[in-house]
């Protein structure tokens, strides 16, 4: 029941991402349908819609591509097949071969593969539904207003999906702040189930970082096709260099959230200043997070770090190894967090003093 519940939650959280897509394409469709139908006078202009769908997709990404590649390809199949037809007729033998040889000849053009299936799509449905060569010719001209509605189509997206790129961002690093004070609370109170199901949370955002990717490669797609949304380039480019940085802090958090189990786990302690490094790194993330999501400059969180980073040089080193382990995991967290708010890595690591004994720290499990 527990994972039946979360699936329905998901997929509840996929219809809510793909509603504009689905919505879109399903007037694309339509509209397609109307031109080829109305306007050319095909009687049966199935392929118009099919176009505009498969052109459309549920991603924004590539669409030029996409209708390039639907057109050329339905062309080619048309073609195979209409020559085919003309010289051997119709029938299965027919079928396997003008399959073979449209496929063939697309592979041999270096298409890619939505090209080389619709070449072999097109050429058997010439081979069986549309032999006579005026339906073949009907069926490309089908393709091309798809392929011109659904780029006419990707024109027009809201702002939603630029903002969505940004908005993931501050999320995630919201839960990352929220990792931390778990961390630290499962460490004041020895509580070994927090511990582990703050490391879990954290190992289960890897898809988090994906989103953040795929939502930042979405929106350059949109700003690079949509002639109202180009203004938004610079700030998404900013996002895709932003997922680097995301990356590695997260990274870095697992390996202090897999210290913490190990601390709980054995009935070790860690001092309150070190405790201390956790929460107000924590307070950082949270203030970023904020930063990212408002579009603002991050100075408040550069400060905040900067107080981490000198608390860091003033914790007392050589304590126990958990100890060195957690202080050294936090100082590398300060500078990934620090690029985070836009300075490169030669800033970030001027920002923080070197400490006495500034070891990396070793190498565990993420």
């Amino acid at each position: 029941m527990r994972r039946a519940v979360s699936s329905w939650s998901d997929r509840v959280r996929l219809l809510r991402r793909y509603g504009w897509h689905i919505a879109q394409c399903a007037v694309a469709a339509a509209v397609a349908w109307g031109v080829a139908r109305l306007v050319l006078g095909h009687p049966q202009p199935f392929f118009a819609p099919v176009a505009a769908i498969v052109s459309l997709g549920l991603s924004y990404r590539q669409r030029l591509q996409r209708v390039a590649e639907v057109t050329v390809g339905v062309a080619l199949g048309v073609l195979t097949g209409d020559l085919f037809v003309h010289a051997f007729g119709t029938g299965g033998w027919q079928v396997l071969v003008v399959v073979a040889v449209a496929m063939v000849l697309a592979v041999l053009l270096d298409a890619g593969p939505l090209l080389v299936t619709q070449a072999g799509v097109q050429s058997s449905i010439v081979a069986t539904l549309a032999p006579a060569p005026a339906a073949g010719l009907s069926r490309w001209l089908d393709a091309v207003v798809g392929g011109a509605v659904a780029l006419l189509a990707a024109a027009v997206v809201p702002g939603s999906p630029l903002r969505r790129p940004r908005q993931e961002a501050a999320s995630l690093m919201e839960d990352f702040a929220s990792w931390c004070r778990d961390a630290v609370r499962a460490v004041a109170t020895s509580d070994t189930g927090l511990a582990y199901a703050t490391l879990d949370r954290a190992r289960a955002s890897e898809h988090r970082l994906d989103d953040v990717r795929d939502a930042a490669s979405d929106g350059l797609s949109i700003a690079r096709s949509s002639p109202w949304r180009r203004g938004h380039r610079s700030d998404l480019l900013g996002i895709a260099a932003l997922a680097v940085h995301l990356d590695r802090a997260v990274r870095n958090g697992r390996v202090l959230l897999r210290r913490v189990t190990v601390v709980v786990r054995r009935g070790e302690t860690l001092d309150g200043e070190v405790l201390g490094l956790i929460s107000a790194l924590a307070d950082a993330a949270e203030e970023l997070s904020r930063a990212i999501s408002a579009k603002s400059e991050p100075e408040r969180s550069r400060e905040l770090l900067g107080e981490v980073a000198a608390a860091s040089v003033r914790a007392r080193v050589g304590s126990s190894l958990s100890s060195d382990v957690v202080i050294a995991q936090v100082r590398s967290m300060v500078v990934d967090l620090l690029e985070l708010t836009g300075l490169d890595a030669d800033e970030a690591r001027r920002l923080v003093p070197p400490a006495e004994r500034d070891d990396p720290p070793p190498r565990l499990s993420r």
